[in-house]
C-alpha cells in the first residue's frame, strides 16, 4: 500500500477533522483495537483534533501534530503506523513468522499460510481465534517489535488447517515510505 508513496505527488489535500468524526474515529479504534480508553487518551488526547491526509488509492492518513498515528483504506479498519505499534505494542493481536519468511515481508509480500504455520511461526490459540478481516501486528521469530501491519485474510482456525496460499495482507511494513515518513 505505501510501497511507493510520494508525499509531494500522492497527497491530494489535507482537512481538520470534525470533533463529531472524531468521537466516530474514537469509538470505532476502541471496538477494532485491544486498547483502553486510558491508553487511547494517551495517545490522542481528546483536546487534540486530528487532521486527515487525503492520498491516493483512497487512503486517508489521521496525523496528530504532523505525526502519522493511523490510517485507513476506503472504509476499511483503521490501522495504527509501524510507529505507533512500536511504541504501544499490545494495539493489535501479534501473529508470527519464521525466520525464512522475514526477507520477502521485508520487501511487501504477503504473508503465507506456511510462514504462519511452521516451527518458528505462531497465531493465537484456538480459544482467542481471530477472524477473518482482523487487523494484526506481524512478527518475525526472535524478534521484539513487529515487523509489519497486516489484515488476516482468512481465520485463524483456517490457517492453521488448509496451509496454503496467502494468510496475512501486509498492509505497511518496516522500510516502506510510511515508515520513512517522520512527518506530513
Amino acid at each position: 500500500m505505501f510501497k511507493k508513496f510520494q508525499p509531494a505527488s500522492d497527497v491530494s489535500g489535507q482537512v481538520s477533522v470534525k470533533t463529531s468524526v472524531q468521537r466516530g474515529i474514537r469509538s470505532s479504534i476502541l471496538a477494532q483495537w485491544r486498547i483502553t480508553p486510558e491508553t487511547l487518551e494517551q495517545i490522542w488526547p481528546k483536546k487534540e483534533s486530528l487532521t486527515l491526509v487525503k492520498c491516493r488509492e483512497h487512503i486517508s492518513i489521521y496525523t496528530l501534530h504532523g505525526e502519522p498515528l493511523i490510517f485507513q483504506h476506503f472504509d476499511g479498519p483503521y490501522f495504527p503506523t509501524l510507529r505507533l505499534l512500536h511504541k504501544y505494542p499490545a494495539l493489535l493481536p501479534p501473529v508470527t513468522i519464521d525466520r525464512g519468511a522475514i526477507r520477502f515481508l521485508l520487501a511487501g509480500a504477503h504473508m503465507m499460510c506456511p510462514g504462519l504455520t511452521s516451527a518458528g511461526g505462531r497465531l493465537p490459540a484456538a480459544a482467542d481465534a481471530l477472524p477473518a478481516n482482523t487487523p494484526v501486528a506481524i512478527h518475525a521469530e526472535g524478534k521484539e517489535h513487529a515487523a509489519a501491519v497486516g489484515i488476516l485474510k482468512l481465520p485463524t482456525e483456517d490457517i492453521k488447517r488448509i496451509n496454503k496460499g496467502v494468510g496475512v495482507e501486509t498492509v505497511t511494513y518496516l522500510g516502506d515510505d510510511l515508515w520513512k515518513l517522520q512527518t506530513l
